[in-house]
Protein backbone atom coordinates (compact mmCIF):
# COMPACT_ATOMS: atom_id res chain seq x y z
CA UNK A 1 0.00 0.00 0.00
CA UNK A 2 2.85 2.21 0.34
CA UNK A 3 2.19 3.45 3.38
CA UNK A 4 3.08 3.27 7.56
CA UNK A 5 0.77 1.67 9.99
CA UNK A 6 0.70 2.74 13.13
CA UNK A 7 -0.75 0.46 16.74
CA UNK A 8 -1.79 2.18 20.00
CA UNK A 9 -2.69 -0.93 22.79
CA UNK A 10 -2.88 -1.64 26.35
CA UNK A 11 -2.44 -5.40 27.49
CA UNK A 12 -1.52 -7.53 30.11
CA UNK A 13 2.00 -7.23 31.37
CA UNK A 14 2.51 -11.27 30.09
CA UNK A 15 1.40 -10.32 26.74
CA UNK A 16 4.38 -11.31 23.83
CA UNK A 17 4.77 -7.91 22.66
CA UNK A 18 7.25 -9.31 19.76
CA UNK A 19 4.56 -11.61 18.53
CA UNK A 20 1.72 -8.90 18.46
CA UNK A 21 4.63 -6.82 16.71
CA UNK A 22 5.18 -9.39 14.27
CA UNK A 23 1.61 -10.19 13.55
CA UNK A 24 0.60 -7.07 12.40
CA UNK A 25 3.54 -6.66 10.20
CA UNK A 26 1.63 -9.75 8.77
CA UNK A 27 -1.21 -8.49 8.82
CA UNK A 28 -0.25 -5.69 6.92
CA UNK A 29 1.99 -7.60 4.81
CA UNK A 30 -0.48 -9.66 3.67
CA UNK A 31 -2.97 -6.74 2.37
CA UNK A 32 -0.41 -5.21 0.70
CA UNK A 33 0.77 -8.54 -1.10
CA UNK A 34 -3.22 -9.54 -2.10
CA UNK A 35 -3.80 -5.48 -3.16
CA UNK A 36 -1.39 -3.59 -4.19
CA UNK A 37 -1.54 -2.14 -7.66
CA UNK A 38 2.59 -1.43 -7.27
CA UNK A 39 3.30 -5.09 -6.63
CA UNK A 40 3.81 -6.95 -9.96
CA UNK A 41 2.85 -9.89 -8.16
CA UNK A 42 0.27 -8.93 -6.44
CA UNK A 43 -2.91 -10.54 -6.70
CA UNK A 44 -4.71 -7.47 -7.88
CA UNK A 45 -2.10 -7.07 -10.57
CA UNK A 46 -2.24 -10.48 -11.66
CA UNK A 47 -6.24 -9.93 -12.21
CA UNK A 48 -5.61 -7.24 -13.60
CA UNK A 49 -3.23 -8.53 -16.34
CA UNK A 50 -5.61 -11.28 -16.85
CA UNK A 51 -7.73 -11.87 -20.58
CA UNK A 52 -10.67 -11.25 -20.28
CA UNK A 53 -13.40 -13.70 -19.49
CA UNK A 54 -10.75 -16.05 -17.90
CA UNK A 55 -10.97 -17.56 -14.11
CA UNK A 56 -8.39 -16.28 -11.48
CA UNK A 57 -8.35 -17.67 -7.89
CA UNK A 58 -8.01 -15.77 -5.29
CA UNK A 59 -7.24 -15.32 -1.76
CA UNK A 60 -10.80 -14.96 0.87
CA UNK A 61 -8.99 -11.62 1.80
CA UNK A 62 -9.50 -10.33 -1.50
CA UNK A 63 -12.88 -11.88 -2.71
CA UNK A 64 -13.93 -10.03 1.10
CA UNK A 65 -12.73 -6.62 -0.63
CA UNK A 66 -13.97 -7.23 -3.92
CA UNK A 67 -17.65 -8.43 -3.00
CA UNK A 68 -17.68 -5.28 -0.78
CA UNK A 69 -16.56 -3.13 -3.35
CA UNK A 70 -19.14 -3.90 -5.24
CA UNK A 71 -21.86 -3.52 -3.15
CA UNK A 72 -20.70 -0.02 -2.22
CA UNK A 73 -20.88 0.95 -6.02
CA UNK A 74 -24.66 -0.29 -6.22
CA UNK A 75 -25.62 1.28 -3.08
CA UNK A 76 -23.78 4.87 -3.58
CA UNK A 77 -25.41 4.90 -7.53
CA UNK A 78 -22.03 4.41 -9.07
CA UNK A 79 -19.95 7.06 -7.05
CA UNK A 80 -17.41 4.25 -5.55
CA UNK A 81 -16.08 1.96 -8.43
CA UNK A 82 -12.94 0.60 -8.52
CA UNK A 83 -12.55 0.11 -11.89
CA UNK A 84 -10.97 3.43 -12.26
CA UNK A 85 -7.26 1.95 -12.98
CA UNK A 86 -7.08 3.24 -16.54
CA UNK A 87 -8.28 6.70 -15.23
CA UNK A 88 -5.82 6.99 -12.17
CA UNK A 89 -2.71 5.61 -14.38
CA UNK A 90 -3.71 7.83 -17.17
CA UNK A 91 -3.49 11.14 -14.99
CA UNK A 92 0.22 9.77 -13.29
CA UNK A 93 -1.15 8.72 -10.49
CA UNK A 94 -0.43 4.91 -10.78
CA UNK A 95 2.79 2.91 -10.29
CA UNK A 96 4.05 4.38 -13.13
CA UNK A 97 4.32 7.26 -11.93
CA UNK A 98 4.20 9.45 -15.33
CA UNK A 99 3.09 12.67 -16.51
CA UNK A 100 -0.33 12.99 -16.96
CA UNK A 101 -0.86 11.41 -20.75
CA UNK A 102 -3.91 14.01 -23.07
CA UNK A 103 -4.49 11.60 -25.30
CA UNK A 104 -5.44 8.63 -23.05
CA UNK A 105 -7.20 11.33 -20.85
CA UNK A 106 -9.58 12.61 -23.56
CA UNK A 107 -10.41 9.09 -25.05
CA UNK A 108 -10.97 7.81 -21.73
CA UNK A 109 -13.40 10.96 -20.69
CA UNK A 110 -15.20 10.42 -24.02
CA UNK A 111 -15.58 6.50 -23.53
CA UNK A 112 -18.78 4.94 -22.27
CA UNK A 113 -18.72 3.83 -18.86
CA UNK A 114 -19.71 0.01 -17.58
CA UNK A 115 -19.93 -0.02 -13.49
CA UNK A 116 -17.34 -2.46 -12.35
CA UNK A 117 -20.51 -4.27 -10.46
CA UNK A 118 -21.75 -5.08 -14.36
CA UNK A 119 -18.42 -6.04 -15.72
CA UNK A 120 -16.27 -7.54 -13.22
CA UNK A 121 -17.73 -11.59 -11.86
CA UNK A 122 -17.40 -13.13 -8.81
CA UNK A 123 -17.80 -16.79 -7.95
CA UNK A 124 -17.73 -17.40 -4.42
CA UNK A 125 -18.02 -20.99 -3.94
CA UNK A 126 -14.68 -21.38 -6.24
CA UNK A 127 -13.27 -18.41 -4.97
CA UNK A 128 -12.47 -16.93 -7.83
CA UNK A 129 -13.65 -13.67 -9.90
CA UNK A 130 -13.43 -13.21 -13.91
CA UNK A 131 -13.60 -9.45 -15.80
CA UNK A 132 -16.38 -9.42 -18.47
CA UNK A 133 -14.78 -6.95 -20.13
CA UNK A 134 -12.30 -4.55 -20.82
CA UNK A 135 -11.17 -3.25 -17.09
CA UNK A 136 -8.29 -2.25 -14.57
CA UNK A 137 -9.02 -2.07 -11.24
CA UNK A 138 -7.65 0.03 -8.38
CA UNK A 139 -8.63 -0.53 -4.26
CA UNK A 140 -6.96 2.08 -3.08
CA UNK A 141 -10.10 3.36 -2.03
CA UNK A 142 -11.25 0.77 -0.12
CA UNK A 143 -8.18 -1.69 0.91
CA UNK A 144 -6.40 0.73 3.58
CA UNK A 145 -9.37 0.60 5.38
CA UNK A 146 -9.22 -3.40 5.03
CA UNK A 147 -5.71 -3.31 6.11
CA UNK A 148 -6.93 -1.52 8.95
CA UNK A 149 -9.49 -3.65 9.97
CA UNK A 150 -7.21 -6.82 9.43
CA UNK A 151 -4.92 -5.08 12.62
CA UNK A 152 -7.82 -4.56 14.14
CA UNK A 153 -8.54 -8.55 14.04
CA UNK A 154 -4.68 -9.54 14.56
CA UNK A 155 -5.20 -7.37 18.15
CA UNK A 156 -8.55 -9.01 18.87
CA UNK A 157 -6.53 -12.74 18.42
CA UNK A 158 -4.69 -11.71 20.83
CA UNK A 159 -7.12 -10.89 23.47
CA UNK A 160 -6.36 -7.17 23.10
CA UNK A 161 -9.36 -4.91 23.85
CA UNK A 162 -7.97 -1.38 24.13
CA UNK A 163 -6.29 -0.20 20.83
CA UNK A 164 -6.05 2.43 18.30
CA UNK A 165 -5.17 1.32 15.13
CA UNK A 166 -4.13 3.25 11.73
CA UNK A 167 -2.86 3.20 8.07
CA UNK A 168 -2.49 6.92 6.67
CA UNK A 169 -4.88 8.79 8.73
CA UNK A 170 -7.57 5.70 8.50
CA UNK A 171 -8.27 4.47 11.74
CA UNK A 172 -10.18 2.09 14.31
CA UNK A 173 -10.28 2.28 17.68
CA UNK A 174 -11.45 -0.54 20.51
CA UNK A 175 -12.76 0.15 23.91
CA UNK A 176 -10.97 3.20 26.16
CA UNK A 177 -7.96 3.84 27.30
CA UNK A 178 -7.03 3.18 31.31
CA UNK A 179 -7.94 6.78 32.19
CA UNK A 180 -11.17 6.47 31.06
CA UNK A 181 -11.03 8.70 27.88
CA UNK A 182 -12.15 8.05 24.79
CA UNK A 183 -9.66 7.72 22.09
CA UNK A 184 -9.04 11.08 20.39
CA UNK A 185 -8.57 11.64 16.52
CA UNK A 186 -7.22 14.09 14.94
CA UNK A 187 -9.48 15.96 11.79
CA UNK A 188 -6.77 17.29 9.60
CA UNK A 189 -7.22 20.60 8.26
CA UNK A 190 -7.75 20.29 4.14
CA UNK A 191 -4.84 22.77 3.17
CA UNK A 192 -1.47 21.78 1.13
CA UNK A 193 1.40 21.84 2.46
CA UNK A 194 0.86 21.89 6.33
CA UNK A 195 -0.53 18.82 8.62
CA UNK A 196 -2.51 20.70 11.01
CA UNK A 197 -5.58 19.67 13.06
CA UNK A 198 -9.29 21.47 12.69
CA UNK A 199 -10.93 19.48 15.03
CA UNK A 200 -10.55 16.23 17.60
CA UNK A 201 -13.44 12.95 16.83
CA UNK A 202 -13.44 10.60 20.02
CA UNK A 203 -13.84 7.64 18.58
CA UNK A 204 -14.71 4.74 21.04
CA UNK A 205 -15.31 0.62 19.30
CA UNK A 206 -15.56 2.55 15.83
CA UNK A 207 -13.46 3.65 12.57
CA UNK A 208 -13.08 6.38 10.70
CA UNK A 209 -11.82 7.53 7.41
CA UNK A 210 -11.21 10.31 4.94
CA UNK A 211 -11.05 11.03 1.57
CA UNK A 212 -9.88 14.39 0.33
CA UNK A 213 -8.48 16.68 -2.39
CA UNK A 214 -5.52 18.02 -0.55
CA UNK A 215 -2.44 15.01 -0.08
CA UNK A 216 -1.81 13.79 -3.96
CA UNK A 217 -2.48 16.52 -6.89
CA UNK A 218 -0.68 17.38 -10.26
CA UNK A 219 -0.78 20.39 -12.06
CA UNK A 220 -1.37 20.89 -15.60
CA UNK A 221 -2.12 24.22 -17.41
CA UNK A 222 -1.72 26.11 -14.13
CA UNK A 223 -5.10 23.74 -13.27
CA UNK A 224 -4.93 21.30 -10.04
CA UNK A 225 -6.20 17.94 -9.79
CA UNK A 226 -6.71 15.75 -7.17
CA UNK A 227 -5.90 11.59 -7.23
CA UNK A 228 -9.64 10.94 -6.55
CA UNK A 229 -11.14 9.96 -9.70
CA UNK A 230 -14.76 10.44 -10.67
CA UNK A 231 -16.44 7.56 -12.18
CA UNK A 232 -19.42 9.53 -13.40
CA UNK A 233 -17.50 12.02 -14.71
CA UNK A 234 -14.36 10.39 -16.06
CA UNK A 235 -12.48 13.39 -14.66
CA UNK A 236 -10.44 13.71 -11.54
CA UNK A 237 -13.48 15.33 -8.88
CA UNK A 238 -13.90 18.48 -8.80
CA UNK A 239 -16.67 20.05 -6.81
CA UNK A 240 -16.53 22.28 -3.10
CA UNK A 241 -15.53 19.52 -1.02
CA UNK A 242 -12.36 19.38 0.48
CA UNK A 243 -12.96 16.15 2.35
CA UNK A 244 -15.41 13.91 3.89
CA UNK A 245 -14.88 11.97 7.10
CA UNK A 246 -17.03 9.01 7.67
CA UNK A 247 -17.19 6.96 11.19
CA UNK A 248 -18.29 3.37 10.82
CA UNK A 249 -17.86 0.03 12.52
CA UNK A 250 -15.71 -1.42 9.64
CA UNK A 251 -13.26 0.84 8.31
CA UNK A 252 -13.12 -0.87 5.16
CA UNK A 253 -16.68 0.43 4.84
CA UNK A 254 -16.18 4.01 6.20
CA UNK A 255 -13.04 4.30 3.28
CA UNK A 256 -15.24 3.89 0.72
CA UNK A 257 -17.91 5.69 1.77
CA UNK A 258 -15.37 8.47 2.38
CA UNK A 259 -14.61 8.11 -1.21
CA UNK A 260 -18.05 7.95 -2.61
CA UNK A 261 -19.38 10.77 -0.89
CA UNK A 262 -16.60 13.06 -1.61
CA UNK A 263 -17.29 12.27 -5.84
CA UNK A 264 -20.80 12.47 -5.27
CA UNK A 265 -20.24 16.55 -4.09
CA UNK A 266 -22.18 18.77 -1.23
CA UNK A 267 -25.47 18.15 -2.13
CA UNK A 268 -25.67 14.36 -3.49
CA UNK A 269 -23.44 13.29 -0.88
CA UNK A 270 -25.24 14.71 1.89
CA UNK A 271 -28.62 13.71 1.11
CA UNK A 272 -27.58 10.02 0.38
CA UNK A 273 -25.34 10.39 4.17
CA UNK A 274 -28.58 11.01 5.55
CA UNK A 275 -30.70 8.64 3.65
CA UNK A 276 -27.87 6.18 4.81
CA UNK A 277 -28.08 7.32 8.20
CA UNK A 278 -24.52 7.98 7.92
CA UNK A 279 -22.16 9.79 10.80
CA UNK A 280 -19.92 11.64 8.03
CA UNK A 281 -18.71 15.50 7.91
CA UNK A 282 -17.98 17.49 4.92
CA UNK A 283 -15.60 20.40 4.97
CA UNK A 284 -16.79 22.60 2.11
CA UNK A 285 -14.21 25.41 0.41
CA UNK A 286 -15.70 28.68 1.09
CA UNK A 287 -13.98 31.18 0.04
CA UNK A 288 -10.34 31.27 2.05
CA UNK A 289 -11.60 29.31 4.26
CA UNK A 290 -13.96 26.29 5.07
CA UNK A 291 -17.79 25.35 5.96
CA UNK A 292 -18.46 22.43 7.89
CA UNK A 293 -21.59 19.94 7.27
CA UNK A 294 -22.35 17.50 9.97
CA UNK A 295 -24.34 14.24 9.98
CA UNK A 296 -24.43 11.89 12.85
CA UNK A 297 -26.80 8.77 12.11
CA UNK A 298 -28.50 10.67 9.28
CA UNK A 299 -29.08 13.67 11.08
CA UNK A 300 -27.79 17.09 9.92
CA UNK A 301 -26.81 18.96 12.97
CA UNK A 302 -26.75 22.63 13.40
CA UNK A 303 -23.58 24.74 14.46
CA UNK A 304 -23.07 25.89 17.67
CA UNK A 305 -24.21 29.40 17.92
CA UNK A 306 -21.80 32.42 18.09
Amino acid sequence: MGTRYSAVFFAAAGLDKSAVGAGLFAAVDKVDGQMSTWKPDSDLSRLNAMPEQQWLAIPEELMTVLDTALHTNLQSHGAFDIGVGNLVNAWGFGPAGSEPNEQQINALKESAHQPTSDVLELDHANRRVRKRGGITLDLSGIAKGYGVDELARCLDSFGVTRYLVGIDGEMRARGIKPDGRAWAVAIEKPVRHVREAMGVIELTDAAIATSGDYRHWVEVAGNSYAHTMSPLTRQPVRNRLAAVTVVMSSCMLADAWATALLVLGEADGVELAQKRGMTALFVLRDGEGFHEISIVDGSRQLPDPD
